[in-house]
């Protein structure tokens, strides 16, 4: 195809595309966010069991982050606008099965429900915003746009979970994909063009299996050690099996014919630091919506909705950086330093939120931290995503895409189990060392807060130990694509 027809077609509709991926990205984001407001109301509702109620949040990690690699490679071979519509009805059709829901496993099979579809769409519209935008300049900003979307998204959940629930119900949490899904729909069945492969390579049906099977494997052995311990038999035998599973996915990939992830995609130095950047960063980040939503609440006294309003400044610091970091400072001084500079203000953003106490104001002790963590996060996603994708090959798009998205979802699973973990135990200590007093509510709640800062001094820890990996692996200068994706949008 020729330059000139790149043009023609490419600029006509791009940035309607745009709208419709970016669209898409929050659905897909908030998602996590928006069910976590939702939960105690649904549980009041459906009566399931404390214990139960973390399978609401599992089902969709599991089948989420076990079929991305796939979800990205089936858009690779079919094409990526059919991908991207099936993954966007099926998304909505699992919501309004869940918002509907009249039993807990009617809820659970719905979330997961919501996993298999949302490991179709994401990649494909990373993937889509690859491929679609290949001019340098226009493509730095439309990664800005999407990587402040993919930042701020989980923030705006919490936000719109508090006030459906509030003022609809919990159900609303679910419903409203609907509305995003029937317009992400319709933009991309009117602007995309579908362009499968001309010759079709087979499926790696081992390498399917192994990868899935192996982070399926790792998902749940780190969700069931925040449930139960690191040396609970279930835990380790999970963690190694996914381990041994994703060693044979990689001796795989070295001898098959079509792998479904080239490790060229991967052993390239700057998408792996990008790829590292964000599974460590989504770690780190957890820390931040966890255990600072139930420090405003439970100590503070916030309502799910100042809640959701008392994270929005950290979402415009996400759309500051994440956008001008795009269009101003990446074509100057390349992604390295920005990256690495993200990581740094995440580990200062989260030693402010450490000053956190019993007697703290939300302007003095919180916002600080929030609004600092925000900048760090804008100049990570936008420039990391940009990387890990830059410079591939349009047929292995789709994957790489997808692995972006595996990294975020790998990281979170470790980053729940982890901090939740070593929280857990902070408080635990705290209660025991008080004594005789450890029965009184004040002492419970001190000892609560405790148990956070002990998260987020080792959030801190991770972000710092992050800036200095990816700082050594991402490569200084400003990287132009090796390889010019065709154009997917329509006439």
């Amino acid at each position: 195809m020729t330059s000139s027809s790149h043009q023609d077609a490419h600029h006509a509709r791009r940035w309607w595309i745009l709208a419709v991926l970016g669209l898409a990205q929050l659905m897909v984001v908030l998602d996590a966010t928006i069910v976590n407001i939702a939960l105690p109301s649904a549980q009041h509702d459906l009566g399931f069991s404390d214990e139960s109620r973390q399978w609401i949040v599992t089902a969709y990690a599991l089948a989420f982050g076990s079929l991305l690699l796939l979800g990205g490679r089936i858009g690779d071979l079919f094409g990526r606008k059919w991908v991207f519509i099936a993954g966007l009805a099926g998304f909505a059709i699992a919501s309004a099965i869940g918002g509907a829901a009249q039993s807990f496993g009617m809820l659970v099979g719905a979330r997961a429900l919501q996993g298999v579809f949302g490991a179709m769409l994401a990649p494909a519209a990373l993937s889509l915003l690859t491929t679609t935008f290949t001019n340098p300049s226009e493509r730095n900003k439309a990664f800005g746009i999407f990587g402040a979307i993919a930042g701020s998204g989980a923030a705006v959940g919490l936000l719109m979970g508090g006030v459906l629930t509030e003022y609809l119900s919990w159900r609303w949490c679910l419903y409203v994909n609907l509305a995003f899904a029937g317009v992400a729909v319709f933009g991309a069945a009117t602007l995309l063009k579908n362009m499968p492969q001309a010759n079709k390579p087979r499926l790696d049906i081992p390498g399917t299996v192994t990868a899935s099977a192996g982070l399926f494997a790792l998902v749940y052995g780190f969700s069931h050690a925040s449930e139960t311990s690191w040396s609970n038999g279930t835990t380790i035998g999970f963690l190694v099996a996914g381990v041994v599973l994703l060693a044979a996915f990689v001796m795989i990939q070295q001898r098959v014919a079509h792998p479904l992830l080239p490790l060229r995609v991967v052993l390239d130095r700057d998408r792996g630091g990008s790829y590292l950047a964000m599974a460590l960063s989504a770690i780190s980040m957890f820390g931040v919506f966890l255990f600072l939503t139930y420090y405003l609440q439970q100590n503070l006294g916030f309502s799910p909705i100042k809640t959701g309003l008392a994270f929005l400044p950290m979402t415009f610091s996400i759309m500051l950086t994440a956008t001008t970091s795009q269009t101003q400072l990446i074509p100057r001084f390349g992604a390295r330093p920005l990256i690495g500079a993200g990581l740094t203000l995440g580990a200062i953003g989260m030693l402010l939120l450490t000053g956190i106490g019993m007697d703290s104001s939300y302007a003095l002790h919180v916002l600080p931290g929030l609004v600092v963590m925000g900048l760090g996060m804008g100049l990570i996603f936008a420039p990391a995503m940009s990387s890990a994708t830059l410079g591939v090959e349009p047929s292995d798009a789709g994957v790489a895409s997808a692995a972006v998205n595996t990294m975020q979802q790998i990281g979170g699973s470790i980053g729940t189990a982890l901090l939740s973990t070593l929280a857990a135990s902070a408080t635990t200590h705290a209660i025991t060392d008080a004594g005789p007093a450890a029965a009184s509510k004040a002492v419970v709640a001190q000892a609560a807060i405790h148990g956070y800062t002990t998260a987020f001094y080792w959030s801190a820890a991770i972000f710092a130990v992050a800036a200095v990996l990816c700082t050594a692996l991402l490569r200084p200068g400003v990287h132009e694509p090796s390889t010019v994706g065709e154009p997917v949008l329509a006439h």
